[in-house]
């Protein structure tokens, strides 16, 4: 399953500046991993060092939130868009 995933700023130096790739997998958890694979780096930004998503890093497959999905294992369907989001602080 391909999908298209969109790069927020911050991390488009592991993307040579690109702002949208393409990822395969059936979950979300195989298209970080294809991600990494093809731009090493940038899952260690998007994951903790036990695997799980980063606190401050929202990940959307599609309009849904998947906190308040499957979270890793959400199904990424062919022609998914993913879009990885940092939390913005500020006042």
């Amino acid at each position: 399953m391909s999908v298209t995933v969109r790069i927020p700023t911050i991390l488009r130096t592991y993307t040579g500046g690109r702002s949208e790739v393409t990822a395969d997998g059936q979950t979300l958890a195989e298209v970080l991993a294809d991600l990494d694979r093809n731009h090493q780096g940038i899952a260690a930004r998007v994951l903790d060092d036990e695997g799980r998503l980063r606190r401050f890093v929202n990940v959307y497959v599609n309009d849904d939130d998947v906190r308040f999905t499957e979270g890793l294992l959400t199904p990424t369907p062919d022609g998914a868009g993913v879009s990885i989001i940092p939390a913005v602080a500020g006042g």
